[in-house]
């Protein structure tokens, strides 16, 4: 069998890949996506669709986010099909005075940062959430978050790549990534055969520590289990994703004043309008290793924990539950990078619950990188080797 060739090969078949592989072959790169599954077979279609900074530490991590909700407005206009894209804005609801004291510091300091952040007080709740339970004290809002379909958007990422000249690869696994004397990359090896390239993207998701190890890289990325369950069409509840201010307390470690066993399970409230009138309701954080079996219990405990934030929840059917693995990193930013020991070797990972929100930065980002083009947006903070020089910021402050 004689050995393919590609100038960029990128490990996975996720958004992420998908979004490197439109980014890299619209600049005219001859770009081949290996993936062991089918396209967005993986995380990408076990997760909600939502473009955020309604959730990321302001400074660099909102500013980000801001980036990418840019580039998702553009890629409206650029892709070939289309991915349910809206820009309703999101809002975070708090239960307790404690949170709208927490959510107050968070919008002045999300405002300092130049993002579009408001208070809403009961009235504002009321007005806009006739179903919303009457006791919840107020929150905030972001004016641009948006929302897409996940899966659509990586199948729209992936039909204009390959309209720009990228090659597909499914049902491949990697099985090494080959190197030459120096350590540089040279290719990499699959089940069908070798691809030759000096250039090789991991951007495998909760895959990515097993891609590291072929080249004796060690990937700080970590699977942490998240559940989904999808409600049957009914009254229009709200127009657009609410959570429990509890959500940015559970995504970045904090201690909530809940019931132990909604702690347990880092259960906080996510509700999400589809476009098609279901909603999506979430969520649940844990580390159970690659188990992506649906835990009865933790659907249980979120169905719970959405009835008291909206009671008319309890009498709307369920369709279905799912459980995805998010790419987690300790100190909850992605790692985007060149890996300097090894020449020619990349990593595009580690988004935990943001790699819907942060796919297109982070293809375009890639892209710039490998074109040697300034990058739009700093990329020090994603550096791959911050976690030995001590670099990493675990605490966020709410």
């Amino acid at each position: 069998m004689h050995a393919e060739s590609a100038e960029v090969v990128i490990i996975g078949g996720g958004i992420i890949g998908m979004a490197i592989a439109y980014y890299t072959a619209k600049l005219g790169m001859d770009v081949l996506v290996v993936e062991r599954g089918e396209i967005a077979g993986g995380t990408s279609s076990k997760c909600d669709g939502n473009i955020l900074a309604i959730d990321k530490d302001p400074g660099f991590d909102s500013q980000m986010s801001l980036k990418s909700q840019q580039l998702v407005a553009e890629l409206v206009r650029e892709l070939d099909e289309e991915f349910e894209y809206r820009a309703p804005g999101s809002i975070l609801v708090c239960e307790t005075e404690e949170e709208m004291l927490a959510a107050e510091r968070w919008v002045s300091r999300q405002k300092q940062a130049g993002l579009p952040f408001r208070m809403l007080d009961q009235k504002d709740l009321r007005d806009e959430w006739p179903y919303m339970a009457e006791d919840l004290l107020g929150g905030l809002e972001c004016a641009t978050d948006s929302t897409v379909n996940p899966v659509l958007l990586t199948y729209s990422l992936a039909a204009t790549a390959r309209r720009h000249g990228a090659r597909f690869r499914t049902h491949t696994a990697v099985t090494a990534v080959l190197l030459d004397e120096k350590r540089r990359i040279r290719g990499v090896e699959t089940a069908a055969g070798t691809i030759k390239a000096k250039i090789v993207i991991n951007a495998a998701g909760v895959w990515s520590k097993p891609i590291g190890q072929m080249v004796g890289i060690d990937i700080p990325i970590e699977p942490r289990k998240g559940h989904i369950l999808v409600a049957a069409r009914s009254a229009n509840i709200g127009k657009r994703k609410v959570m429990e201010f509890g959500y940015l307390i559970s995504k970045f470690g904090g201690k909530r004043q809940v019931d132990p066993k909604f702690e347990a399970y880092g259960i906080a409230l996510v509700f999400e309008p589809t476009a098609s009138q279901n909603f999506l309701i979430g969520s649940s954080r844990q580390f159970a290793g690659m188990d992506t079996r649906v835990d009865q219990e933790v659907i249980r405990l979120i169905a719970q924990r959405a009835i008291r934030f909206f009671p008319v929840i309890e009498h709307i059917p369920m369709l279905r539950t799912y459980a995805g693995l998010r790419p987690w990193t300790a100190d909850h930013l992605p790692i985007v990078s060149p890996i300097d020991e090894i020449p020619g070797f990349y990593v595009a990972a580690g988004h935990e619950g943001d790699g819907i929100s942060l796919a297109a930065v982070t293809g375009k980002v890639i892209s710039e990188m490998l074109s040697g083009a300034a990058t739009c947006i700093p990329v020090e903070p994603l550096r791959y080797d911050r976690f030995r020089r001590g670099g990493v910021h675990q605490e966020v402050v709410l």
